[in-house]
């Protein structure tokens, strides 16, 4: 787990600057905060809104990040006010907590501006029941919100904006098109019943701190699809707070909220969250975890029963998100990862196609774009075979095949990147060989997203001299071997009961 977080590639160094970026635009909205005569509660809240602010917008564009953080208020400001004018209204409160989940879930319909602004209006609602927000605390809280969104933006925009020397993120859509409004459809009615769970069990564990399950079940729903990837993604969560809870007892709780240590702690925390979240969901949770403690103890309020209790919360949440995707319109693993397979292998003859028609000598034709959405879409393809290849998958038959899947979508990766890069190269020329191969890769590709088996593969292997055929040799290779696993796979289910 540490190798996989820490000699994981960075190309661009894109993790660190994400994760320096964010230590930088958290600290500067903290202290303009403390300037600001706030309090430590307004303190706590300005740090929460910016780390939101800079985490959670992932538009493709600078331009769509900017207009994204500046609508964050707007989903932010009014569920403040409702926590707090709720805060001595129990059932009310906790039928609004309730809404506010099934409504940030269901906004991911919108893209990532949807998925952003519904995860800051539930972490906004959080926070409040966090610091226990009472309506006489409302213009602080508003102050602190404001000021720190902006701070955020003054960083990420201002200071260093890091997107605007790098080409445009390729953010692929989720398959289906009008398939993605019935996913997400379901995933809100399923994250309100794990939520509604969450809520009643927590609360009989601990009144005060009950919120801590509803969080549980909410974070494991974020950037999932299917049941098996949200089963993963449950037992991730609760590994990292196990994990974050033992790592408290020994730096959280001796501190005792002592500034100095618990500020750099902090800002250790923060950079672990940004830098391990694209790697590794259970050190991102650790983190989370120690950063909560921390700030549990600069409230004074940290002792070692309250680091049980947000155990047993998580534990609670964890049961509602399983229990959700299993009995509520549950959202199979096998179609879900097929219909990113598919997405993939489409992308695949596109970026090949773009490849070849710039070796023809058409300057409109850019195959880097393709090779990026490609790329994007096999993270989204391992985000969901990760149930089928995870160590306590009981199925090793079904293990292997979804590991020689993930084995040969690498190689077309690598032989598509290949091609594009020979495709930019000046004197790189186009001969009817490349047309014919180009052609076979099509084939292929039909053949395999329409379920055939009827793939040839090469047998004529071009030399050193001809680096494009080769590439393209390779990806045929590929493409011919992919078929055996994949038609098992649909023939049998990648997975039994998903």
């Amino acid at each position: 787990m540490l190798k996989r977080v820490f000699v994981a590639p960075d190309p661009g160094r894109v993790r660190l600057r994400f994760a320096a970026r964010g230590v930088l635009g958290i600290g500067f909205a903290v202290l303009v905060s403390g300037l600001a005569g706030h309090t430590l509660v307004g303190m706590v809240t300005g740090g929460l809104a910016a780390l939101l602010a800079l985490f959670t917008v992932t538009d493709a564009t600078v331009r769509g990040q900017a207009v994204t953080t500046a609508l964050l208020p707007l989903a932010g400001l009014p569920v403040l006010a409702a926590a707090a004018e709720l805060h001595d209204q129990p059932v009310a409160r906790d039928l609004t907590f309730l809404a506010v989940v099934g409504a940030g879930v269901y906004a991911r319909r919108w893209g990532p501006r949807g998925h952003s602004l519904g995860v800051f209006a539930f972490m906004t609602y959080f926070v409040a029941q966090f610091l226990h927000a009472t309506p006489g605390r409302l213009p602080e809280l508003y102050a602190a919100l404001l000021l720190s969104v902006a701070s955020a933006a003054a960083v990420r925009f201002g200071l260093w904006c890091y997107e605007r020397r790098m080409p445009p993120a390729a953010v692929p859509a989720p398959p289906g098109g009008r398939g993605l409004a019935r996913v997400t459809t379901r995933q809100a009615v399923q994250a309100t019943a794990g939520a509604g769970f969450a809520l009643v069990v927590g609360q009989v564990i601990s009144g005060e701190r009950w919120y801590w399950a509803v969080g549980a079940t909410w974070w494991i729903f974020v950037n999932t699809t299917s049941r098996g990837e949200t089963l993963v993604r449950g037992f991730r969560r609760v590994m990292g707070t196990v994990l974050g809870i033992a790592l408290g007892f020994l730096v959280a709780v001796p501190l005792q909220g002592a500034h100095l240590p618990t500020a750099v702690l902090l800002a250790a925390c923060v950079f672990g969250i940004f830098y391990s979240a694209a790697v590794s969901y259970t050190w991102m949770m650790l983190c989370v975890t120690v950063l909560a403690e921390l700030l549990y103890g600069l409230l004074g309020v940290l002792e070692p029963a309250l680091l049980a209790v947000r155990l047993a919360e998580t534990a609670v949440g964890a049961v509602g998100a399983v229990l959700a995707v299993l009995l509520v319109l549950p959202v199979t693993t096998h179609a879900i990862t097929d219909a990113w397979i598919q997405r993939a292998l489409r992308c695949v003859h596109s970026a090949t196609a773009e490849a070849a028609a710039r070796l023809a000598g058409d300057e409109s034709a850019d195959p880097a774009q393709r090779v990026a959405e490609l790329e994007q879409l096999l993270v989204r393809v391992r985000l969901s075979v990760a149930p089928l290849v995870h160590p306590l998958n009981p199925l090793p038959a079904r293990k292997r095949r979804a590991r020689h899947v993930l084995s040969l979508l690498d190689d077309c990766v690598r032989e598509v990147r290949g091609l594009a890069a020979v495709a930019a190269d000046p004197e790189a020329s186009h001969d009817a060989r490349l047309a014919a191969a180009c052609w076979r890769v099509e084939t292929a590709v039909e053949a395999l997203t329409g379920g055939s088996a009827a793939i040839t593969a090469p047998t004529d292997r071009p030399t050193a001299m001809d680096p494009a055929l080769a590439h393209l040799h390779s990806l045929e290779q590929a493409l011919s071997e992919l078929a055996h696993p994949l038609r098992t796979a649909s023939e049998r289910g990648m997975v039994a009961a998903e």
